[in-house]
């Protein structure tokens, strides 16, 4: 391929802050969720039974464009390894694999997993987030908390083993608590306040726990809210950097006049 032809190529299916990569961007959108609506439509037995070659005709022509575009992206990125290997690489070939597969399940019996292979077609509603920058300022909000988050997870963890085994200790097994572990599973549903109902507790003991634990849960949700929160605030204000995408490790969120990439240490384009 020309390197110049290369180029223009990687600005419009990299780049998201050019006129021609922007265009390809929202063109991708349409395309990603017209062929939700088909696969959606396609499970609605109605539909499938009056319109399923047609559907069928249209899924296709849909995994033929996502194929090129595949493709291109292999094609124009400087490690191609690195790409067929990133989470949108995988998820990419994941959107249009199980079509492919199809080709190669025949006969009654493998209809069913065929069936289960289109599913993963769904997969392609992730390719979502790659073209929207909200989105993109989400994944990165929670990526800088997932440390704050994961402490958090352990110390709820930790909190509902012990609310668990002292419920089990209170009420036993004549008030449905007949061990630990479903114990527990009654902490966690009534810390993040679900209450099933299934299980509840007789003893004016465990009532008393069991509305600490209640109110404890409207406490707690609002702490990953939190911290969700503060990161993205931190995301927002940094939104004015550019859609400059690194050609080494395909990252976003460079300064307008940035030469070179401040995850990898690459020359921007």
């Amino acid at each position: 391929m020309n390197k110049s032809l290369k180029e223009k190529l990687y600005d419009i299916i990299f780049e998201s802050d050019t006129k021609a990569g922007k265009a390809f961007d929202v063109a991708l959108l349409f395309v990603i969720l017209f062929s939700i609506l088909v696969v959606m439509l396609e499970s609605v037995p109605r539909y499938e039974s009056r319109f399923g070659d047609l559907l069928r005709g249209i899924e296709w022509v849909v995994t033929i464009v996502f194929t090129l575009e595949y493709i291109l992206r292999i094609m124009v990125v400087k490690k191609p390894l690195s790409y067929i290997f990133s989470f949108y690489g995988i998820i990419d070939l994941l959107s249009v694999l199980p079509t492919y597969l199809g080709i190669f399940f025949v006969g009654t019996r493998s209809l069913v997993v065929i069936r289960a292979l289109r599913l993963l077609r769904i997969f392609r509603i992730l390719k979502l987030s790659r073209y929207t920058t909200e989105g993109t300022i989400i994944i990165r909000a929670l990526r800088a908390s997932r440390e704050k988050i994961s402490v958090f997870i352990v110390a709820v963890f930790t909190l509902v083993i012990i609310i668990g085994t002292i419920m089990y200790l209170i009420e036993g097994a004549a008030n449905g608590f007949t061990s630990i572990p479903k114990g527990i599973y009654w902490a966690i549903v009534t810390l993040t306040t679900v209450g099933y109902g299934d299980i509840a507790p007789m003893t004016n003991l465990g009532q008393f726990i069991a509305s600490f634990v209640m109110i404890l849960g409207y406490a707690i949700i609002a702490v990953p809210t939190g911290i969700v929160t503060a990161e993205f605030a931190r995301e927002k204000r940094a939104e004015k950097q550019s859609g400059k995408c690194c050609p080494n490790c395909l990252k976003e969120g460079h300064e307008e006049d940035a030469v070179y990439c401040r995850f990898c240490g690459e020359k921007l384009d």
